[in-house]
């Protein structure tokens, strides 16, 4: 599996919607563990990297925005 290019700020679209009905998550801090918000409701999560690559549909890049 190919490891997913993401750095703080550039926003993450996951696969699974949020209860909020959000699927959009800004990362605030990568390494082995991301830090992610939620775009809908604010909530703030750390997840395992292994566990977040596999559940991203697509990086929007913070420039992108």
């Amino acid at each position: 599996m190919p490891i997913v290019r993401f750095s703080a700020g550039d926003v993450l679209v996951l696969k699974k919607k949020h209860p909020c009905s959000s699927d959009e998550f800004t990362v605030m801090r990568a390494g082995s563990d991301v830090r992610i918000v939620c775009r809908g409701c604010g909530r703030d999560m750390t997840l395992p990297r292994e566990t977040l690559e596999k559940s991203i549909k697509r990086v929007i890049g913070a420039s992108d925005t």
